[in-house]
């Protein structure tokens, strides 16, 4: 398992009873987590310090109960990196932080190749990813289908002083990007995709990723340039296992590299142990 375990401002503090306890910053948050299957004691002082949980309600999304003020937005740092964070529904904060192992390999390879390097980030959320790629000097395409969530990223550039770097921030459907980019003849060095499990369009089609997740990768492939550097996949659907994305991967992208599948996960303070939090497929050369 590859874990992200450079961080200062978060921390994975305990997990227990299919909940995490975690630090954001100095706002600590529970959060449930459905394969936190153990019942260990729960002796960190968090939990009863907690700022606020998140309940998951049985019909579907949930509530966070608020045990002491928080500020709307806040933010957290990694490296020179600035994230603005926000209870959101559906648990989420507007930011994963175990992709930090991620973002670092990126940013390593981009560097270590010297060159100007093009990079295309699906499904790009609020912009971790293009954030690191850009600070390692790459030239970054982002595309999101929610309006909302490029906003957020296009802030978290700003507050990291890269505003002014070169990145494309786009609102549009991914896999219909990727066949406008075909008939446009334009190429990437690098690419990375996150795709949700499960979704729905503007027009109020259905999107399950394992079913959907050859044609995306087929398709964006196609993209890949001359002189390819990387393609990852990120997943968080239980279906999808490592070896799986592994496999399209080595099946779909050309030849003469490497590719590598594993859990990415985070290590928690109380236990000594790591979390598994998704999994990455990586093809590199």
């Amino acid at each position: 398992m590859r874990t992200a375990n450079n961080w200062k401002d978060y921390e994975l503090l305990d997990c227990s009873d299919g909940e995490r306890l975690e630090r954001w910053g100095d706002i600590l948050l529970i959060r449930p987590d459905p394969q936190i299957l153990w019942s260990t004691p729960k002796h960190h002082p968090g939990w009863k310090q907690a700022h606020a949980r998140y309940h998951r309600s049985k019909t579907g999304g949930g509530q966070w109960e608020t045990y002491k003020k928080i500020p709307d937005v806040w933010q957290i740092g990694y490296g020179d990196l600035r994230f603005n964070l926000k209870p959101m529904g559906f648990k989420h904060t507007g930011l994963f932080p175990e992709q930090a192992v991620n973002w670092d390999w990126m940013s390593n390879k981009i560097r270590a190749a010297d060159r100007p390097v093009r990079v295309l980030n699906l499904f790009g959320y609020t912009g971790a990813a293009t954030l690191a790629c850009v600070a390692a000097g790459a030239h970054v395409t982002h595309v999101d289908a929610s309006k909302g969530m490029v906003a957020w990223g296009r802030e978290n550039a700003a507050d990291s002083g890269l505003a002014d770097r070169p990145m494309r921030w786009l609102v549009d459907d991914c896999l219909k990007f990727v066949q406008r980019e075909q008939r446009r003849g334009n190429t990437y060095d690098a690419i990375l995709m996150d795709p949700p499990s499960y979704g729905r369009g503007p027009g109020g089609e259905v999107w399950k990723l394992e079913e959907q997740i050859y044609t995306l990768v087929s398709e964006t492939a196609k993209l890949l340039s001359d002189d390819p550097l990387f393609f990852i996949i990120n997943s968080y659907t239980t279906g999808l296992s490592p070896s799986v994305m592994g496999y399209l991967l080595g099946s779909l992208v050309p030849q003469g590299a490497s590719v590598t599948a594993d859990e990415i996960g985070l290590p928690v303070t109380a236990s000594g142990l790591v979390l598994p939090c998704g999994a990455t497929a990586i093809w590199s050369r």
